[in-house]
This record gives C-alpha cells, structure tokens and sequence, in this order.
C-alpha cells in the first residue's frame, strides 16, 4: 500500500515507530496529486514549498525525541472558504480571486498547531453555494469514480482530494450539507459538528446561523481524530460554545446493544432514488442485526424545510456579501466613472450567477413590506423543525436517513435547473436548520457509484453519532475505491 492510500492513524502509527518520514508521506501525496490532479481538479493552490517546511519541521521534533500529535506530519487539504495568511483565499469567486488574508481562520491555525502539513487550497462552489461544485468561478471538480459526474458541493474539492488520495484528510464548510453530500456523492466519511462546536472565524461567511467547519476523513477513526482539534471555544467567535474538551476517539467501541435508532420516514418517502433507497434500507437492516433498536419516526415539519433553508440562507447571504463592494478589497472594476458604477459593475462582474441569485432572493425577502411575511415565517418554521428533532431525541439516540437522494449526476447536468439542484440537499438542510451534528459514511454502490449513510444526532451529541458510524463502518467493510 502506498503511504497516500493510508489513513491518519496508520500514518501516525509509522511515524512515532520511525518507520517512515513526515518527508517521505509529503512525497508520496505530491506524487499523487501530480498523478491525479489534471484529471480531478481538486484544487485551486498548491503549497507545495509550505508543505515540505512543515513535514521538515516535524521530522526534526521527531529527530529530537518530542512527542507529536496524531495530525503532525499529515497532509491535508483546506476548502478556500477558511482564511489562510499569506496564502490566496478566493471563494471559488472571481470578486476574491487575488485576495491574500492577513490572518488565518481559527479552525486551520488549530491543525496547523497540531503540525499538518497544508498541501494546498481546494476548489469549491462560489462563496459555497451550490450542490456540484459546477458554480466554481475557475473550472468543475470531477468526480474521481466518475470524471463525468460531480463530486457535490459546496466542499466537492475537499471531498474528491480525500477520495482520489491527493490528500489524507481535508476539511469542508456545511451550510446545507456542503460537507455531508460531497461525502455520500466521493465514498468518504464527512461530518457537520454541532453549530457553535467550531470556530467559525475566518469562515468567510455565506449563512452565518448555518455555516458549519468540518472535516472529510478516510474512515471514521480518522475523523475522530480531526475533530478533537477542531473544536474549542474561541472568543472570536460570539457563537462558539463553551464545553469541556472531549476525546472523541473514546466513543468508537464496537457495541450497537441497546443504541434506539429512528428512520424519519419523511426522509425516506418521495424523491429519494429507488436503488438508492435500497442501499440505505439495507444498511439499517446490518444496525438492526446487530443490536440496535431501530423503529420508523415522523418529523411532520421537514416538509418545510428546503423551502424555511432557502429564505433564510439568502437573506443571510445577501447581509454578509454586501461587504464585497471593491472599495475595501476583493475585486474592483479599473474605469468606473463615479462611486455607484463602480459598486454596480464590481459586483455584477465579480459574483457568477448563483450567487447573484441567491443576493436577489435574500434582498427580496428582507425588503420592507416582506420581511416577517418571508424571512420571519421561515425562522417560525425553523423553530418547528428543532421541535421535531427534540421529540424525536426524546425517543432515540441517532436518526438514520440517505445522505443525498441520489448518487452523483453528470457535469453540467442540471446546472440550468436550479430548483432540481436545490433538492440535491434535501436530506442534509434539515440539520443545519436545526443546528445539529451528522455525518455521513460509504454505506454501498449504485452502477459503480457511492451511496452515503447520514446518522444525525442531537445536540452536542457527536460521540454517540461517531460511535453508531464506526459500528456501521466495521460491519460493513468498505473497501472500495475509485479507479484513477
């Protein structure tokens, strides 16, 4: 096995034993990436210098006898969403496309403290709206089991890195199941964590209640481990909670006795693919088989919630994207002949379609006249879904459900229908409506494509969540992986 096939705790393992060099993992994903790359396009920067002085770094500790963290040495790929100093971070946008942060996301400075080695910047939908990663300013990601298909969006760069083994973990911003559906759509794990258990300084925001930092592993051992650096409260987020610490690598054991696991049959019902709905069914008979206690459960509101989602995100949007005028950086069109041309025509030329529409629709409903009629019913309903979910958590540990209703669809697809790729998130919005941990985790194959589990948990709830996917993951033993 190659060293960039391998996981974060086999690489560790090597690492501490001195089997191998942080230098020679560096080498082998770079290898990798030159390989692969061309044809994936995962990437929009490369830190190829960066990432050799920082696996040097960690040799020399190594060398010295210092104790190193589980991440010290592991490569890993960062969504251009999360602020990174020095090095260009454009939002998959061309309004950002020359920007070059003073200072790095709190998320990121966590992990490079830990001594990752950054191996570059992935692409990614504009300011991380979309669903295929086709709304990127600069060129698509494909699909490493299908270089015709999409990965998902927003975090698809992300997603397909770790799947095509161009990095060996990488982290994603879920807004609306920007992590969780890449996940399902490449065949890895990916995890939305509670709101407010990450950091989000230095997200560049798109929905500031709804954004979410977290990490796409090889496995779910490997996404434990992220995790525990991940979180922490930081007093620059005004939303980042205060708890003690876990050690979330303490709830992977393997005993599914007992654990109460409810199937919301709304997200089961219409509009979830029929073989795709088998492959789910078939991983809650493995739960069942094994000593979960698994019944049917209705969320009666989650009818609503696409439609609550894309009120409020837009109207988020729209607030947090009128920072991106061209007077204060980003870009700026060169010949504007007074102040308001210069407004209009930088962010008519900076922002792509998606993102226009999405500014429109949160303008729209925000407006005088609209705003509790739009945006204040849609914050009624999401107060409804919560409920749905707290009663729901009353009765069970975990809710289990298909993480997209399909597997990945070709490129360019349903680009000109954005109503049909909106419901691409249809699984997945429900969570960040209500603020909750979920991950998702390779439960099958449909025509040679990934099928994603999404095990959803309450609040603060991610160690009884990593414990129903690592359970899953070593029942079912999956093994498969694209041919590139």
């Amino acid at each position: 096995m190659e060293l960039y096939q391998m996981t974060i705790h086999e690489l560790h393992e090597k690492l501490v034993a001195k089997e191998i060099s942080a230098k020679e993992i560096t080498e082998s994903v770079f290898s990798r990436i030159d390989k692969v790359e061309d044809k994936v396009k995962a990437y929009l920067l490369i830190t190829r210098d960066t990432a050799f002085e920082q696996a040097k770094d960690i040799d020399e500790k190594i060398a010295a006898g210092e104790k190193i963290s589980p991440l010290a040495g592991i490569p890993a790929a960062i969504k251009d969403v999360m602020c990174t100093r020095g090095v260009r971070t454009t939002c998959g946008s061309k309004i950002l496309e020359n920007y070059v942060p003073v200072y790095t996301s709190t998320a990121v400075e966590n992990l490079l403290r830990e001594g990752i080695v950054m191996t570059g910047k992935t692409n990614m939908d504009e300011f991380a709206m979309g669903s295929s990663n086709e709304n990127s300013r600069f060129f698509p990601t494909h699909n490493p089991w299908d270089l015709e298909r999409v990965p998902g969006g927003s975090s698809g760069g992300s997603a397909a890195a770790v799947a095509a083994d161009e990095a060996i973990f990488s982290l994603g911003s879920d807004t609306g199941g920007s992590i969780r559906q890449p996940a399902a759509l490449c065949g890895v794990v990916g995890m939305k964590p509670t709101y407010g258990l990450v950091s989000r300084y230095g997200l560049i925001a798109f929905a500031s209640s709804l954004d979410q930092i977290g990490p796409f592993t090889k496995d779910v051992t490997d996404c434990a481990i992220v995790l525990n650096y991940l979180i922490g409260h930081d007093p620059m987020d005004s939303t980042s909670v205060k708890i003690d610490k876990p050690d979330y690598t303490k709830a992977l054991v393997g005993d599914l006795k007992g654990i109460r696991i409810g199937v919301p049959k709304e997200l089961m019902a219409e509009g979830i693919d029929s073989q795709v709905k088998s492959v789910v069914e078939n991983a809650i008979r493995i739960l069942a088989e094994n000593g979960a206690l698994v019944a049917e459960t209705s969320l009666p509101n989650l009818a609503y919630a696409l439609s609550a989602y894309y009120i409020i995100a837009p109207a988020e949007a729209s607030s947090n994207l009128a920072r991106f005028d061209g007077v204060r950086y980003g870009y700026r069109v060169p010949d504007a002949e007074d102040l308001m041309d210069m407004y209009m025509r930088t962010r008519a030329e900076g922002f792509g379609d998606e993102v226009k529409r999405r500014i429109m629709l949160g303008t729209y409903a925000l407006s005088a006249g609209y705003y509790e009629a739009y945006y204040g019913r849609a914050q009624k309903v999401r107060t409804l879904i919560i409920n749905d979910f707290n009663r729901a958590f009353d009765e069970f540990d975990v809710l289990v459900s298909p993480t997209s209703p399909t597997t990945a669809f070709k490129i360019g697809e349903r680009i000109a229908d954005p109503l049909q790729m909106y419901l691409s998130d249809i699984c997945t919005i429900p969570v960040n409506l209500a603020g909750i941990p979920g991950i998702s985790v390779p439960c099958g194959m449909v025509d040679g494509l990934p099928v994603g589990l999404q095990i959803i948990g309450k609040s603060l709830g991610e160690e009884m969540v990593l414990r129903v996917a690592y359970n899953f993951e070593q029942l079912f033993g999956w093994k498969e992986k694209p041919n590139l």
